[in-house]
Parts: C-alpha cells; structure tokens; sequence
C-alpha cells in the first residue's frame, strides 16, 4: 500500500508521516527541499530564492520522490504534492492547520520570533503555491485529490496517526 501525505508547511507532514511508516512497518518517503538544498551544498532559504527562477528544482524533487515511492510496495510519501504527484497511492491524506498554528510549530523546531515565522510561512506559501500552478496547475490548497482531510490544529501527532490508521482499517479491511 502506498499512502500520500500533504500538507501546507508546519502541518505537521514530517511527523505523521513518520509516525505512521514507523507503526505500519512501511518505508517512509521524505526527500525535501532542505534536503536537497543540503545535497547541493545550497543555504535553504537561497535555494527557495532559486526555485522561483528555476522550474528544474521542483521537477527534481518530485520526480525523485515519485521514483523512490514507485520503487517500494509498502511506503508512505510525505511532501507537499504527494496526493497530486503520487497517482499510485492507494490513499491521499491532506493535513492543514492554521497560519498561527504552523508558524507556532515552526518556531519550535526552528526559533526565531513568531513574527518572522509568520511572515516566512505566509511568504512560503504564497510562492510555493504560485510555483505549483505554475509549473504543474495545481493548486496545492484545493483538498479534493484527498481521500482524508484532516485539521491539525487541535489534534497530536498520535491523534492524527490514529485518524488515519483508522481510516486504512475502513477501507482496506
């Protein structure tokens, strides 16, 4: 089974989904940007700058997720165009939560103010959604690819986990 996980930044993608593969026994998928800015030697934010002038960037990134979900019977994919990118999946799950909330998550693992992350986020959104559009037409905040959607705002990682695993058992059982 391959599960697709998306989600606007500091949803909460990276830990559900690790979550999950971790209690499904399922290899996780989860190339990301700042990964591939790392691989490339490339500070993360100037690699961001990067991608708005140069379309091969995300192409890269997706296809190699694509690649290296298509490669495994079992995984779960998270990143942001899993549930478009991944057509295979057997089930496409969107997390989303509030501005507020994602920055909140966001200073946590990153610090800063919440201000600055705020503005970043909201920032990142804006240009990653126009990039999306405009390299593939997807609009990344239009939830009905999804097989699940789930509010993170309120709910822990283990909820969340719960929600979805409950969700496997419905239709796959």
């Amino acid at each position: 089974m391959r599960i697709a996980i998306s989600s606007l930044s500091g949803c909460g993608n990276t830990t559900v989904s690790t979550m999950l593969a971790k209690r499904l026994g399922y290899k996780l998928i989860n190339f990301t940007f700042r990964q591939l800015a790392a691989e490339k030697g490339i500070d993360f934010w100037t690699f961001c700058s990067m991608a708005e002038n140069d379309d091969n960037i995300d192409r890269e990134l997706d296809r190699r997720q694509v690649e290296m979900a298509m490669a495994e019977t079992d995984c779960v994919l998270g990143s942001r165009l899993a549930i478009w990118m991944l057509e295979e999946a057997d089930l496409k799950v969107y997390l989303k939560a509030s501005s507020r909330t994602r920055a909140m998550r966001i200073l946590s693992r990153e610090g800063g103010s919440l201000e600055e992350r705020m503005r970043q986020t909201e920032g990142r959104d804006r240009h990653d959604s126009a990039r999306y559009k405009r390299i593939y037409g997807i609009d990344n905040t239009d939830t009905s690819q999804a097989d699940l959607v789930i509010d993170t705002d309120e709910r822990s990682p283990e909820e969340i986990v719960g929600i979805i695993e409950e969700e496997i058992r419905r239709r796959f059982s």
